[in-house]
């Protein structure tokens, strides 16, 4: 019996990953994001909290549809972030290694992490 040859070239857009890799991704995507514009905000507030027409610069800053858009991309990368983080947590303490299990957790992950998003970007819009 001969081996089947194995493809040369994998085009990564056609392999169909599965719930969890997709959590897993998606929370390294989401860490890099928060590592990269974390201090940006922070140093956005701290400059707010020292004089008062920075204050208003920067609400009218936050103020434009597209900002409101990208924090509240942020906003998700946190969500994302915290939910994925735990399931890792609870995966590392061997719990939910079933292969039903770890799928029904990573879709909880990213139900929870957009529901809230959706739910605390429509009260902050």
């Amino acid at each position: 019996m001969a081996a089947k040859p194995r493809p040369v070239h994998l085009d990564l857009t056609k392999i169909r990953q599965p719930i969890p890799a997709i959590v897993s991704i998606l929370h390294r995507a989401s860490g890099v994001l928060l590592f990269i514009t974390l201090p940006v905000l922070l140093g956005l507030l701290a400059a707010s909290l020292d004089r008062e027409s920075v204050f208003e610069s920067y609400l009218s800053f936050i103020s434009h549809p597209i900002v409101k858009l990208g924090l509240i991309g942020l906003l998700w990368a946190f969500l994302h972030h915290a939910f994925a983080g735990t399931r890792f947590l609870f995966l590392d303490a061997h719990k939910g290694l079933e292969l039903q299990t770890a799928r029904l957790t990573a879709k909880i992950v990213l139900a929870c992490s957009l529901t809230l998003t959706a739910v605390i970007g429509a009260l902050l819009w």
